[in-house]
């Protein structure tokens, strides 16, 4: 690495070809080098890493060059110009490092459109590949990435299987099975953490005995297939190979979203049938991190909780399909670019699961009618230009139980799926064009439907008879209508997904009441009444859904997370009657998020007595709520302990926080946890806090106010609070440590944020917009940003 470090570094030095055996380290030492360069920014203005892996064509892979340096490249354009155009961009990068990984091909820097590094450009260009030819070929200076010494390796092997096999019994074994690793990194700490834990001198000798029996005799690269295939072998058992194989599904060098591999892993039964779907998740989440942790799997890096991603190391995938494919089953070629379906020799009638994802199929001929009398999973998603499949296509697949046709232009299916007795889940995701789905009637083990984003206009026929169906995503929004008493005949139903369908696809909450397996919902309810009976139903029954997305009333354009389990437990009202009368509101207990726009019958949330019992609310939202005076009433029971986020936004009469102003008649913990508190467009109130109050709001980290004509001071004193009130320690009522972010933007009257100085350590951004009354800022110590723009 500091050899590579040093030719970065030498001016005479421009292009650099690092090479070594598959699983050695090259892509580990050139991601710390990467990283080292963007720490020492004075040599290097840009940095960029592209991931080659195998490309089939220029245009490929000027598509990762073009993404790496965030450009967009039109698909009908020619090599040439699509050249000049990235040659152009590179070009202005003078001092620029180019890092291309896991090149498997030499190819023409010019044809791609990068600048030949030169004395002019002080660029660099660095590539790693498992052949010195291609290095030369390139007219790189030659680095080989080299096999630990055996110290190294033996170090490596204790870090990543622990101090335990230091101890005596252990150590004179644990070193031959080090040997056994060949001194190669990814083999050793593959190994090394698939033994991690193993006290027992007899198990170490077994383990031994088997890498010994398993990689006689084979050359370097298929010693490594065998020293990865015991890691695998080594597992506890069939269903987390099941879980790689899936994984091997996938296109190499694919990040995979751990949500998505979970739910394959349910529809394709790698993971049993648990009492709950969360307890699946939870399943899968711990296989996941089990092969994370073997090494089998690696860990992507991503800023969103719910967009984690896994990722499989190419060496570790095609071990996995080497092994799986030795008997025929298996015909993996996702990713490959493929614009027609492998010919027949490749559809065996062995053959049981086929990927061909992320291709660019755009057609299957008419004749064919592969023979494939085993085949039991068939993935064809992500083939964007796929329009069509043929009748006869799935005459022989009778077995078939996964078929997977999202994200593709497929405009009708064939009616042969309706003959697939066994197929447990049909997968049309985002089949945008997708307007006929014969009747499905006699497909009675399904058991996944989803038809989020697909272009049909109605329920596919005979879909009331799917008893066994457990999943069913109907989130699109061309659907004109749900027949009503479908929905309760599918008495297994675990998530049903109904949102989104129409602005005028609702449901009756009999019938949403009438799924007592449900745990994830998403719908839309007719009226206050239809949903407080789903509501009292779930209360009857002890247990409500763990995940929900409800509105009720008139449809409203929201954000939706498409996956089920990113729900979390929201209710949206909208144009409702929520006051007292005889459907009075009644909200599920677990309710977590509840956004009401457009309602009236209340004049505070006080008055919406469901929320007493509403202990887990965290977000809160009011808007175009007319008879909303107040947020809430001094005197009244109602607390807000668990809120989080309180926004209040176009309310045209609110004109107070509290009814009773002042903070004394108030609970000292109603709003201990509110950290985030906006502010929108109410054109009535003039003060927003007083300083009792705010003193309760301990936990308040951001506060915006912005669009409020007569707001004319953020914190003040109430003409009705007593003296006795606010006879407290000066510095101990202007002290509050955990505000970080004020906005305060389009407030024309505004005055004074606070008379005296407010001591926040925390505060690290002020925004001031429009607000060319106020003179002063009140804050103790200074902001790390203030941004003041007075008109």
């Amino acid at each position: 690495m500091e050899q590579l470090w040093d030719c970065l570094m030498d001016d005479s030095c421009r292009k650099i070809g690092v090479y070594g055996m598959g699983g050695v380290g090259k892509t580990t030492m050139i991601k710390l080098i990467h990283n080292r360069l963007l720490e020492e920014t004075n040599k290097f203005d840009h940095v960029i890493w592209v991931s080659v892996s195998n490309f089939a064509s220029v245009t490929q892979l000027q598509d990762k060059l073009a993404r790496a340096i965030g450009v967009c490249m039109p698909e009908n354009e020619s090599e040439m110009v699509r050249a000049a155009k990235l040659f152009a961009m590179i070009r202005t990068m003078k001092n620029c490092v180019l890092i291309f990984d896991d090149v498997w091909e030499a190819f023409q820097l010019e044809d791609v459109g990068i600048p030949e590094p030169g004395a002019d450009n002080k660029s660099k260009f660095v590539l790693t590949a498992r052949l010195a030819d291609v290095c030369l070929r390139m007219g790189c200076k030659q680095i080989k990435a080299e096999l630990l010494s055996e110290e190294e390796a033996w170090n490596l092997f204790v870090e990543k299987a622990g101090l335990d096999v230091i101890s005596p019994h252990i150590e004179p074994i644990a070193k031959e099975v080090a040997k056994q690793c060949a001194c190669l990194p990814l083999a050793i700490v593959t190994i090394a953490r698939s033994l991690k834990g193993v006290t027992e001198s007899c198990e170490w000798r077994n383990a031994l005995e088997e890498l010994r029996d398993s990689t006689r005799g084979h050359h370097d690269m298929r010693r490594v297939f065998e020293q990865l295939k015991f890691s695998y072998n080594h597992l506890d058992d069939e269903k987390h190979r099941n879980c790689l194989l899936y994984c091997a599904l996938y296109p190499e060098d694919f990040g995979i979203r751990r949500k998505e591999l979970i739910e394959r892993l349910i529809t394709g039964g790698v993971i049993d049938r648990m009492c709950s779907r969360r307890a699946a998740f939870d399943k899968g989440h711990a296989m996941l991190n089990k092969l994370e942790k073997a090494c089998l799997l690696e860990c992507v890096m991503n800023k969103s909780e719910d967009n984690k991603q896994v990722k499989m190391h190419d060496l570790v995938r095609d071990m996995v399909i080497h092994v799986n494919g030795i008997s025929s089953r298996l015909m993996v070629k996702s990713g490959m670019h493929l614009r027609e379906i492998p010919d027949g020799n490749y559809w065996t009638e062995d053959l049981e699961m086929v990927s061909l994802m992320h291709n660019y199929i755009s057609g299957i001929p008419s004749d064919v009618s592969p023979m494939c009398t085993r085949i039991s999973t068939l993935l064809l998603a992500s083939n964007h230009c796929l329009t069509m499949i043929p009748d006869p296509f799935f005459m022989h697949m009778a077995t078939l139980e996964v078929l997977d046709l999202s994200d593709t232009s497929i405009e009708a299916l064939p009616s042969s799926i309706s003959k697939l007795g066994k197929l447990s889940a049909l997968l049309l995701r985002r089949c945008a064009k997708l307007r006929l789905v014969p009747s499905l009637e006699k497909l009675i083990l399904l058991r996944k439907l989803d038809l989020c984003h697909a272009g049909i206009k109605e329920i596919p026929q005979g879909i009331e008879m799917l008893i066994n169906l457990r999943y069913l995503n109907l989130h699109t929004p061309y659907l004109e209508f749900l027949p009503c008493g479908v929905l309760s005949k599918l008495l297994n139903l675990q998530v049903l997904i109904t949102f989104g369908a129409s602005k005028t696809s609702k449901v009756k909450g009999y019938e949403v009441a009438s799924l007592r397996k449900l745990e994830t919902f998403s719908g839309q309810f007719y009226n206050i009444h239809e949903f407080n009976i789903f509501v009292h139903s779930i209360s009857t029954r002890g247990r409500e859904p763990d995940m929900y997305f409800i509105q009720v009333g008139e449809y409203h354009t929201v954000t939706f997370k498409e996956e089920p389990e990113s729900f979390g437990k929201h209710v949206k009202l909208v144009k409702c009657f929520i006051g007292r009368g005889d459907d009075e509101l009644v909200l599920p207990n677990g309710i977590q998020s509840l956004d009401i726009h457009d309602c009236h019958g209340v004049a505070s949330l006080c008055d919406i007595s469901s929320l007493n019992n509403a202990t887990n609310l965290r977000s809160l939202e009011i808007s175009k709520c007319d008879d909303v005076k107040y947020a809430f009433r001094a005197s009244s029971s109602t607390h807000f302990r668990s809120l989080e986020s309180l926004r209040l936004i176009d309310l045209l009469n609110f004109v107070s926080l509290s009814y009773k102003a002042g903070a004394a008649a108030l609970p000292n913990d109603m709003f201990s946890n509110l950290k985030s508190f906006r502010i929108h467009r109410c054109p009535n109130i003039k003060r927003l806090f007083t300083p009792g109050l705010l003193l309760q709001l301990h936990s308040l980290s951001v506060i915006e106010v912005t669009f409020c004509p007569q707001m004319k001071d953020i914190i003040a004193e109430d003409n009705d609070e007593s003296i006795e009130n606010h006879s407290i320690d000066m510095k101990k009522t202007t002290n509050h440590p955990m505000l970080r972010h004020l906005v305060l933007c389009e407030l024309p009257k505004l005055k004074s944020i606070y008379t005296q100085t407010l001591h926040c350590d925390s505060l690290q951004v002020i925004e001031v917009f429009g607000c060319p009354r106020l003179n002063r800022i009140p804050f103790s110590p200074s902001p790390v940003l203030l941004t003041l723009t007075r008109s």
